[in-house]
């Protein structure tokens, strides 16, 4: 019988699988291991806990939404940018729901690594800013406004958040109605 190599990609990939189709709460270490053919003290080489794994889940999920972000604003630029920027945040959170969810999972203060993810995901909404001309720390407010809106929108609407009968999509695009009507008065003059 040949022994399965296993590596840290592989039960990340495995975990964040089941996590976007049944939810993060589906995911153990024991039905990780079962998915990959391994016994569970087999992961335990390359994640020290199930902490640790959610730890994984959630970097990955903050490095495929800044990926997703960038994408997005290529080519764009003021209200687009932020439009298309929006949007690709949101279509990030339906097709990964269970790594997004992860992110917060684990806490990113003092873990150096979490916190570069999240600096890439802020500086690319940032980029987005370029086009309406803000002073420098004008732009790091308006990029962590973004983030906190996407984020917070994004997660009520994951999680059944919006009881009333309105469309999401409507409400959206008032959100970034809302947001773009805020910053393009900050622009320098």
């Amino acid at each position: 019988m040949s022994r399965r190599t296993l590596d840290t990609d592989q039960v990340v990939s495995v975990a964040a699988a089941l996590a976007d189709e049944e939810g993060l709460d589906a995911v153990t270490l024991t039905r990780v291991a079962n998915q990959l053919g391994v016994r569970q003290p087999a992961l335990y080489r390359h994640v020290d806990n199930y902490d640790a794994l959610v730890r994984l889940l959630g970097l990955r999920g903050r490095e495929i939404l800044a990926e997703r972000l960038a994408a997005a604003a290529v080519g764009v630029a003021g209200d687009d940018a932020v439009r298309a920027v929006g949007e690709a945040w949101r279509a990030m959170v339906r097709d990964h729901p269970g790594l997004y969810a992860a992110t917060d999972r684990y806490p990113c203060a003092g873990d150096a690594e979490l916190e570069a993810a999240v600096e890439r995901v802020v500086a690319v909404l940032g980029q987005a800013l370029a086009g309406y001309d803000l002073a420098a720390d004008e732009q790091v407010h308006a990029a962590g406004t973004l983030r906190a809106a996407f984020h917070g929108f994004a997660h009520l609407e994951a999680g059944d958040g919006f009881p009333q009968p309105q469309d999401t999509d409507d409400t959206f695009g008032h959100l970034l109605d809302l947001v773009c009507d805020g910053i393009r008065p900050r622009a320098i003059r």
